[in-house]
């Protein structure tokens, strides 16, 4: 399977309208691939809170529009990062969007943990409380958003789920890119898993963007590696490598717990 990660750039100075034609069109662009992925939050900025209620939309509003559209031009399964969803009770949250070769959606995951501590989205959006999983042709992908990839037991959960590689979509800042890369190869390695990891570049808020999105292979080897600035990253995986570390090394079955063995190992 062919993956593009769409590692965009944010900037105050472009409209979100803007920002949604131009990753439609980045996506139209990578017609080559299977499996496109874009960041968290990239129409509004994960760090613009003050513009989150604002730009807030239900599930299937513009963003979702003009990304299934691409999409479906594109003939490729794409991970829409993640927009501001408001439910219909007003709360906001974290929303991620898949979205199928035609267009139509595949699954959606409102993200668990929020970052912000006492301020920002910890405090501005509700916490989803579902472990989501979608599978596209040759892999099960498990996902999660961010600040998730700091809490090992949801991808433990994923993994229970059926999970062989998990696509985490980001606004991390430069500040801590070296957790961004660390905590992305130990999910991979403790899971036997690919991950898939999307950032953005640019500044959000005045917050310089990490950039460095990144592919790991199931036994923690980086595939590809993106730099700080806008670019996508395009990488060709093997599908069958998950199952093949889990059983070369069946470090899965010595789980001892309670948590249930993945489906592929039984």
């Amino acid at each position: 399977m062919r993956a593009s990660l769409i590692q965009i750039a944010v900037d105050a100075d472009e409209s979100v309208e803007s920002r949604r034609r131009r990753a439609a069109a980045l996506v139209r662009a990578q017609r080559d691939a299977e499996l496109v992925i874009l960041p968290e939050l990239w129409p509004v900025g994960a760090f613009a809170y003050q513009q989150f209620a604002e730009e807030a939309e239900e599930p299937g509003g513009p963003t979702y529009e003009a990304m299934a559209k691409a999409a479906s031009d594109a003939a490729v399964w794409l991970h829409a990062g993640s927009i501001v969803e408001r439910a219909p009770d007003g709360t906001l949250y974290n929303t991620a969007l898949v979205i199928s070769p035609t267009g139509e959606p595949a699954g959606t995951y409102r993200k668990i943990h929020r970052f912000g501590f006492d301020k920002g989205e910890a405090v501005m959006m509700g916490a989803g409380e579902e472990l989501v999983t979608v599978q596209v042709p040759g892999l099960t992908l498990g996902l999660a958003t961010c600040y998730d990839l700091r809490f090992p037991e949801l991808f433990r959960g994923l993994v229970g789920a059926g999970a062989t590689a998990f696509v985490v979509p980001a606004g991390w800042p430069a500040r801590r890119r070296e957790h961004w890369t660390l905590l992305a190869r130990a999910r991979a390695v403790e899971n036997q898993a690919y991950v898939l990891a999307c950032g953005t570049a640019g500044t959000h808020a005045g917050v310089e963007q990490a950039g460095h999105s990144v592919v790991v292979d199931p036994w923690g080897e980086i595939l590809a590696e993106a730099g700080p600035d806008e670019e996508v990253l395009t990488v060709d995986l093997d599908v069958s490598r998950p199952a093949t570390a889990r059983r070369l090394f069946p470090a899965l079955e010595d789980r001892r717990l309670g948590l249930p063995a993945p489906d592929i190992l039984r």
